[in-house]
């Protein structure tokens, strides 16, 4: 070591080298965002201001409520503009320039950036996408990629570009899908994941290492928003198919079905070989002890955590004893 180099810290190493540098402008809103905006700061990067999503009333009060990256912006003292579009706004365009970014990090912001802000930094938008782009492009990758029983998914550091998810990529990694894990808990873990894809491609970025790469166009696949209606469960459906569902739409809003007018939500079910519902109509339960299991289309499922409209979650065949369901009851 020269005596001019800087001996690296643990977290250079970790990351893959010193920081950038860089004045980095940082656009993200949900939970998925918080590990990346943390992971930056961690690794010591000049986050020079964060832009998140306005507030927004939650609760039975319908008290305006922050976003999780502004409350974490604020611990971190950093400073935070939530604007209420970022299209044709001359005053955000004016406040992220005062910021003077080398470039801009964007993960889970919820909107599309126009022209006009991708033009700003020197060094272009750098976009964290929880898919293997190109499959995936859009809101909602990870549910999609639940749904539709994909066993690999991964994270995405791609350059933005005015058409939605279509930028080049400047890195990827595979993320194996466990069987029965569910939105919430593949969420988590891509988060953990595209944060540190983040560091590591933000620096070989800067250092010159690496090559954008066009994605395939003929491979291309979108994942737009779901809507809650979408997650009323059809026992119609294979055990299957509704199990994909369950975990796509859990912990929220959750997979329901209705039963005497009120919503049952399913958190958590598994879907069975040997529950013997062949030629039982679906809808049916077939067992409540020690399970609850309930015929579908092909196959069966077992609804193992469930919560009755006002209720508190419990498990299935607790849920099933308390509302008294018996086998061969139906459940449409």
């Amino acid at each position: 070591m020269t005596t001019d180099e800087a001996p690296q810290s643990e977290s250079d190493r970790t990351h893959g080298g010193a920081p950038t540098g860089w004045r980095i402008v940082f656009f993200g809103t949900p939970d998925f965002a918080v590990p990346s905006l943390r992971a930056l700061v961690q690794a010591r990067e000049r986050v020079v201001g964060v832009v998140t999503q306005p507030d927004k009333p939650a609760g039975r009060g319908q008290k305006p409520t922050p976003p999780p990256v502004k409350l974490v912006a604020q611990e971190l003292q950093l400073p935070v503009l939530q604007p209420s579009k970022v299209g044709d706004n001359p005053e955000l365009f004016a406040a992220l320039r005062a910021w003077r970014p080398d470039v801009i990090v964007v993960a889970a912001y919820g909107k599309i950036l126009p022209r006009e802000i991708l033009e700003i930094p020197p060094h272009g938008c750098i976009n964290v996408h929880a898919s293997l782009l190109p499959k995936y492009r859009g809101a909602a990758p990870i549910q999609w990629a639940l749904l539709n029983g994909e066993q690999v998914t991964g994270i995405t550091i791609m350059l933005m570009s005015e058409e939605m998810d279509a930028g080049p990529v400047l890195l990827q990694r595979s993320v194996f899908i466990e069987p029965e894990e569910t939105c919430g808990e593949l969420q988590a873990r891509l988060a953990r994941e595209g944060a540190e894809c983040l560091v590591e491609a933000l620096r070989a970025w800067h250092a010159g290492r690496l090559t954008p790469q066009p994605q395939d166009s003929s491979q291309v696949t979108f994942a737009p928003a779901l809507r809650k209606e979408q997650a009323l469960i059809d026992w119609n459906q294979s055990a299957d198919a509704i199990s994909r569902l369950v975990r796509a739409f859990a912990p929220n809003p959750g997979a329901f079905f209705l039963w005497q007018g009120k919503r049952v939500k399913v958190y958590r079910a598994r879907a069975l070989e040997d529950a013997g519902s062949e030629g039982t109509l679906p809808g049916t339960v077939l067992e409540v002890e020690p399970r609850l299991v309930v015929a579908c289309r092909v196959g069966a499922l077992e609804l193992i955590e469930v919560q009755l409209e006002g209720r508190r979650k419990s498990a299935g065949s607790a849920f099933a004893r308390g509302v008294r369901w018996r086998p061969g009851d139906r459940l449409v």
